[in-house]
């Protein structure tokens, strides 16, 4: 039996293959404090959401996630769960941003989001379950700053591919 892919399957395959690929070299830069990092392969599941909505962009950052870790060799680590927990959550508030009625969010807000929702996460699933201390909630103020700040600049990023390939695929 022979499995027929779609033109779709491919296209998140190899948007999923570049959101890997950053995501990788991304984790060869040293973090100035444990969880800021910038996030760029999340540009890639911005993108992805203004071009060819929702469902394409949780498949790419769920790929990016599970293929990453596999590559990286921390699948099922505890790295593992704090990136899947920040993309379940981000996924989420994605989700939800994309069903309010109006003209809805652009790269940026759609970014800022999912940086927030990807902190707020990642920060819940570290405190439940590897450093349940008080002490810790001194650092989520610092740990927000930091998601507003690269999801800020992952949304204008975004914002500016979305743009460029409008122009040239009209």
């Amino acid at each position: 039996m022979q499995i027929q892919t779609t033109a779709e399957d491919q296209r998140i395959a190899w948007l999923a293959a570049l959101a890997i690929t950053i995501h990788i070299l991304e984790s060869a830069f040293p973090s100035p404090l444990p969880g800021i990092k910038p996030g760029l392969a999340n540009v890639i599941t911005i993108v992805v959401l203004d071009q060819f909505g929702w469902r394409s962009a949780a498949w790419v950052s769920l790929l990016r996630v599970l293929c990453g870790s596999l590559l990286l060799g921390t699948f099922l680590t505890p790295t593992f769960l704090l990136s899947l927990s920040g993309a379940v959550c981000s996924i989420g508030i994605l989700w939800l941003a994309c069903r309010l009625p109006g003209r809805g969010f652009g790269p940026v807000g759609f970014s800022l989001l999912a940086a927030l929702a990807h902190m707020v996460g990642q920060f819940t699933i570290a405190w439940l379950l590897f450093i349940p201390h008080p002490a810790l909630w001194r650092l989520f103020p610092v740990l927000l700053t930091a998601a507003l700040l690269f999801g800020t600049v992952s949304g204008i990023i975004a914002g500016g591919i979305s743009k460029r390939q409008r122009q040239c695929n009209p």
